[in-house]
């Protein structure tokens, strides 16, 4: 047996002008009338993880789904994990209970039927689970959520709960348990760093990301990293938007892929369900609860 961490992979499937950096810019309305990229963009993540012998989890924006159902089944096929990455793509603490609910039902629905089977996994538009928007794991709870990866122990101007834990944990929902797989961070003093995900695996520099992903491992913890199918296409059209929204939107784009294939070589991945079962039991031997 591989004595290395098995780490996720995660992706989080939607298309270049759906982001939240340019939802100020771009209305859902108007998404049919943007070219669309994903499919080729997905394609590409997908043959570079089949080259790897790699199983990932695709968090799947129901919108994408329905209109691209053959992709769906294609990574379904390719043995991956499939989860929900809601429908609409908006900010969950900018909704209500109802509003929420209704997103996520038609999502699930969407993936369910494509798929042939619950959907029991989720991570939010940009990470929008924040203090103020907690009563989404009781909604998430009540249609089958059995693992959410959406609270992100960083202080950000969008997302992020600083307080959080770091690593894996059990939400207590009433008669419901659901588990909370946090982005990766490493902590420096008293702070955490995010690494691994998006924006900063485009920011940091390979070798960096690496070193501290390492460190991630040395301390007995399984990372995840996560990405979006539009970060492997510099060539996508150029939007619209604030200085700090193209700057962490385009900021190294060229870099995604080689950064990627450099990972997938160095550490062993796996799906987000798969890395969570290793962390449970090793916590359950640790604390001598299995044997």
């Amino acid at each position: 047996m591989d004595p290395s961490p098995l780490n996720g992979f995660t992706i989080d499937v939607e298309d270049y002008f759906q982001v939240g950096a340019f939802a100020g810019e771009i209305s859902p309305k108007t998404w049919d009338q943007y070219e669309s990229r994903v499919v080729a963009n997905t394609e590409r993540i997908l043959q570079m993880l089949d080259q790897h012998q790699t199983r990932a989890t695709f968090f799947i924006l129901g919108w994408v789904a329905e209109r691209y159902p053959e992709l769906v089944r294609r990574i379904d096929r390719g043995g991956h994990e499939i989860g929900s990455h809601s429908y609409w793509h908006q900010l969950i603490y900018e909704q209500t209970p109802d509003v929420f609910r209704e997103d996520l039902r038609q999502s699930c629905d969407c993936l369910e039927q494509l798929i042939g089977r619950k959907i029991r996994l989720f991570r939010a538009p940009s990470f929008s689970i924040v203090n103020q928007s907690l009563w989404s794991l009781q909604v998430l709870a009540e249609q089958g959520i059995e693992l959410d990866s959406s609270i992100f122990p960083i202080h950000h101007d969008r997302y992020g709960i600083p307080g959080a834990q770091i690593r894996p944990y059990c939400h207590q929902l009433g008669d419901r348990r659901m588990w909370e797989f946090p982005p990766t961070v490493t902590q420096i003093s008293r702070w955490n760093f995010p690494v691994g995900g998006g924006g900063y695996l485009r920011l940091y520099p390979r070798r960096l990301t690496e070193w501290l992903l390492s460190t991630v491992n040395a301390r007995g913890d399984a990372f995840q990293i996560y990405i979006h199918p539009w970060e492997v296409d510099p060539d996508q059209p150029r939007l619209r938007g604030s200085l700090k929204s193209r700057f962490r939107h385009y900021v190294n784009l060229a870099t995604t892929v080689g950064k990627l294939e450099s990972l997938l070589k160095r550490f062993r991945f796996g799906t987000l369900s798969d890395t969570l079962s290793q962390e449970i039991d090793k916590g359950q031997r640790l604390t001598g609860l299995a044997s």
